[in-house]
This record gives C-alpha cells, structure tokens and sequence, in this order.
C-alpha cells in the first residue's frame, strides 16, 4: 500500500498549485479585458453602426454619436455629429445610448487600470472590484444596444433606409401609422 504523505506537506503542495493557477487564471483575465477595452473604444467611436446597402435610396451610415448622409450629386458624405456636441445627435434614443455604451466604456478602461491596485491591494479585493465593474459595463452595453433600435424612426434615418425590402412584420410603424 502507497504511504500518504503527511498533511502539512499535502497542503503545501495543494497550496502551491492553487496560487500558481490563480495567478494564469488573473493574467488570462487581465489580457481579455485589455482586448475587451480595446474592443470597446472601437464599438463607442465608430460611426457604422448602421449603414446604406445597394438598395437604400442614398448613401450613409449612422453611430453612436456621428452619422454620415451622402450627397447624391457630389457623391460625397457629409458627416455631422460629436459626442461633445448632444444637439448634432439626430434621435434622443441614440443619445442615451451613446450615454449608457459611453460609461460602459470607461468602466471597461476603468476595470483595466484597476489591475494595476494588485501591488497594493489583496488580490481577491482586486477581482471583486473588477468583476462588478466588468458586469455594470456589460449591463450598461446590452442597456446602450436594446435602446439605439429606438432612434431609427429619426428623419436622418428614415432618408436612408428601404422599408420596402422588409418582411411586413418587420416594418417599423411610427405613431402617425398607427393613429391614422
């Protein structure tokens, strides 16, 4: 029969692989919220959120905050739009949503720089913190994204889309369809 070893020696050894994956486990986390970071500057920025297609009555496309409108005879796009600059913004549903996708991104930056309180803080402190800001921007980013449908019946918007390529279920009815 194999001799056991003594319990001290045992959960020395346990221990030792515990803190060993412990740390792969917060470095794998740490490289995922830099990508997550990385990942959520480019969705906040970015102005494609929705755009034209070959059968749209004319060029465009719309953020956040920005949106682009061709110009049919130039061809050119004239883009309008800041994220400073809330009355440039065409629907009030793409400003809350650029509000809540906004905050979403600084917490996911803020949960980045957060790793850096590991050389002065307990590390299970450290990961609670970053787990509940990672969940707070995750909720902020599903708010941000189920509230920006909201902004397509804008006049900006309503330019540039075909309703007549849709499905009649998916049609968007405004409030003079549906009072007329």
């Amino acid at each position: 029969m194999a001799q056991l070893l003594p319990a001290q020696e045992a959960a020395k050894i346990y221990h030792t692989n515990y803190v060993r994956n412990a740390r792969a486990i917060g470095v794998l986390w740490a490289v995922f919220t830099i990508c997550f970071s990385i990942i959520m500057v480019v969705i906040f920025i970015q102005p494609y959120w929705i755009g034209d297609s070959i059968n749209t009555p004319q060029a465009g496309y719309f953020g956040l905050f920005s949106y682009c409108i061709g110009n049919a005879l130039t061809s050119e796009l004239i883009c309008k739009g800041s994220a400073l600059d809330f009355a440039s913004i065409p629907s009030g549903a793409f400003k809350t949503a650029m509000f809540f996708v906004g905050i979403s991104m600084f917490l996911v930056v803020g949960s980045m720089l957060s790793f850096s309180l590991f050389f002065f803080c307990n590390s299970a402190t450290v990961y609670k913190v970053c787990a509940w800001m990672q969940l707070a921007a995750a909720a902020g980013l599903m708010i941000g994204c189920l509230i920006y449908p909201d902004g397509w019946d804008s006049p900006e918007v309503k330019r540039n889309r075909q309703d007549s390529l849709l499905p009649e279920d998916f049609k968007i009815q405004t409030k003079e369809d549906e009072s007329g």
